[in-house]
């Protein structure tokens, strides 16, 4: 049992962050704001960027690890490792993507509880029945010892991300361009993803749905990375044309209130096609590139993926993207069982 005391002094919780693709990890800011706002002082490691600091590991006395990729879970779980050697009384609570995606795996080896899918108000939830004592039973979308939760896929009453304690922006990734660096922001306007690609880890945890963060929590996350210094933001959604109002409406207001600004997103290929008539506009908000899922060249591959695109799709995306003065970078896959080698 952990007392009310010892969870609400500062330290007491800390949450680990082991590799965010480069970026400041939002993985650490929203489940932060969401603590903060329930009356908790949470102390952040973000190991990509920060040596492993072991008095604020045994300080704490629990410790939550986030997984929103394979990378960061087998870093996580050296770090689960770590904890559990030299602060054997804490709690280990893995989070976010890859986390339901191995509940299994990780509370038969190091972890005391597993949270996936919107997983920021469970957290909040789990931590609350810890320092009460009560039987994390109750404790709706937490998968722990003898009991596996599915992810946990209800809107949130979000909070504004809190970087505060994380190390500064100019240590992440930056952008390059026109022989400039530029400081590098990374906000989510929603998450989940409306779409069923095969490959992807997305959709096992969201089947087909996304959330959208509201705007006013978005705006004011850029608005304080602005201030610490950013001067283009990326947009960490699956897919940003999930909701293309919505996202519209964010980097309208963004471009209003900072006009310097630049952005970058990530769309399917179909979302190109079939959106094409906004990316004008997009390129005169301040995009400079658009990641896509391209995956691969070949009709084949791409139809047993059920990527939604063909090969002379990613031409015609090509195509739109170029004539709004944007760039396309695609992402691709280096083999599949269908390649001939």
């Amino acid at each position: 049992m952990l007392d009310k005391a010892s969870l609400r002094q500062p330290g007491a919780i800390l949450l680990v962050s082991c590799y965010e693709l480069g970026h400041q990890p939002i993985g650490l800011a929203l489940p932060m704001g969401f603590l903060v706002q329930a009356g908790y002082a949470p102390a952040s490691l973000d190991i990509a960027v920060e040596k492993v600091d072991l008095e604020r590991i045994t300080q704490a006395r629990f410790v939550g690890i986030s997984v929103p990729m394979h990378t960061a879970l087998r870093l996580g779980i050296r770090v689960a490792e770590l904890v559990r050697e030299t602060n054997p009384s804490s709690h280990i609570c893995f989070y976010g993507l890859y986390a339901s995606l191995n509940a299994e795996y990780l509370l038969n080896d190091v972890a005391d509880s597993v949270i996936g899918g919107e997983y920021e108000a469970p957290l909040v939830q789990l931590i609350e029945a810890l320092e009460r004592g009560e039987s994390l039973a109750n404790v709706e979308g937490v998968s722990h010892r003898g009991r596996i939760a599915g992810p946990y896929l209800k809107r949130l009453p979000f909070a504004v991300p809190n970087r505060e304690g994380l190390p500064a922006l100019e240590r992440y990734a930056h952008l390059e361009r026109d022989g400039a660096q530029h400081v590098v922001g990374y906000v989510e306007a929603s998450r989940g993803c409306l779409h069923s690609c095969l490959h992807c880890p997305i959709v096992p945890v969201y089947e087909g749905r996304f959330f959208i963060v509201p705007q006013e929590v978005v705006l004011e996350d850029i608005r304080r990375q602005v201030l610490a210094g950013a001067t283009h933001i990326t947009f960490g959604d699956p897919d940003f044309l999930n909701g293309p109002g919505h996202s519209l409406g964010i980097v309208r207001a963004m471009q209003a209130e900072f006009p310097r600004v630049t952005f970058d997103f990530t769309a399917k290929i179909e979302h190109i096609l079939k959106h094409r008539s906004i990316f004008p506009e997009l390129g005169s908000l301040g995009c400079v590139f658009v990641i896509s899922a391209v995956e691969s060249f070949s009709d084949l591959v791409l139809a047993k993926l059920e990527k939604g695109h063909t090969r002379a799709d990613v031409f015609d995306a090509l195509e739109i993207v170029r004539q709004a003065g944007i760039t396309l970078r695609a992402s691709l896959v280096p083999f599949t069982p269908w390649d001939a080698r």
